[in-house]
């Protein structure tokens, strides 16, 4: 019999959904970056990312004036939705159409709302950074791909915050960077980090110095890195003999051309548990930054069932 755990990890190959993949990638920054617009800042950009959502991805909720909107990408249904405080709704189907079309209904429907998006309107960490409203280069979207690939975030979103839940300082929601398309979530160790020199492309340094302010150990995972994407480990500033370190499952290394730990997603799906053998890269890789960093880890991690009753 065929474990229903195994079956909820989809394969999706990374080189099959590749002009969706770009397309889709230019939509989320756009409306990543319409959140950005009225968000207050938050220490490490953390209130421009978009959200895991039971049918997609989502802004949640973004003040705006008096009241509040949010924008949602339906991956199931496969519309854009647009939901205000004051009981306006709009939406519009999700099918090939380039970014300048998307762009361009985007900022229409928000306008019939009576909600302004001042934005930068060019996107970030990519090459070339083509205007949204002149690209027409990204004009794909297979639907089944942009499904599959919401429930790889799906079952990682819930893997990682589960391990999330075992640190007690300060630490990051698990959240989707629409800069390089990944859903992330990054501990801290309360220690100030050396200034990041920055260089990603299209994105201004100083970006990435508030970024990387903190001394960090960052997971996650993105369409990349694996025949199917893959799960990442990181810490910044690297501690002297991190990526000699244990990866935690077979299949697990550090690469030398991507700087981090990885596990290839098609490793974790093939695995006879594939929770426990994302978990236990979770674990080392972090283990790996905290114990050559000299983290207190005693003060940082706690048990996350220390309240379940026995």
């Amino acid at each position: 019999m065929i474990s229903p755990v195994t079956t909820s990890w989809p394969a999706l190959r990374v080189a099959d959904w590749t002009d969706t993949r770009e397309t889709l990638h230019m939509w989320t920054q756009i409306v990543g970056k319409i959140r950005m617009a009225h968000a207050p800042l938050l220490n490490h950009w953390w209130q421009v990312t978009l959200y895991v959502s039971p049918r997609g991805l989502t802004t949640s909720t973004v003040p705006y004036r008096g009241g509040a909107f949010e924008i949602e990408f339906d991956l199931v249904g496969h519309t854009l939705e647009v939901r205000s405080s004051d009981g306006g709704a709009r939406s519009f189907p999700l099918r090939p159409m380039p970014v300048a079309e998307f762009y361009a209904r985007t900022l229409e429907m928000l306008d019939a709302l009576g909600i302004e998006a001042p934005i930068r309107p060019h996107p970030n960490e990519v090459e070339p950074a083509i205007p949204f409203a002149e690209d027409h280069t990204h004009a794909s979207y297979d639907a089944e791909a942009a499904t599959l690939f919401w429930r790889q975030l799906l079952q990682a979103n819930r893997v990682i915050g589960e391990f999330r839940s075992h640190f007690v300082g300060k630490v990051s929601p698990v959240h989707f960077f629409w800069g390089a398309m990944d859903l992330a979530c990054t501990r801290f160790s309360g220690r100030p980090a050396p200034p990041h020199p920055g260089g990603a492309p299209n994105c201004g340094d100083w970006v990435m110095v508030e970024g990387y302010s903190r001394e960090l150990s960052s997971c996650g995972f993105w369409p990349g890195g694996g025949e199917e994407g893959a799960f990442y480990a990181y810490a910044y500033p690297e501690p002297d003999g991190f990526a000699d370190q244990p990866a935690g499952p077979e299949g697990a290394f550090f690469s030398r051309e991507f700087q981090q730990f990885l596990l290839p997603y098609e490793v974790a799906r093939a695995a006879p548990d594939p929770d426990r053998a994302v978990a236990e890269f979770l674990h080392a890789t972090y283990a790996a930054a905290a114990d050559r960093g000299h983290w207190d880890r005693a003060a940082l991690e706690d048990d996350p069932f220390r309240w379940t009753p026995r």
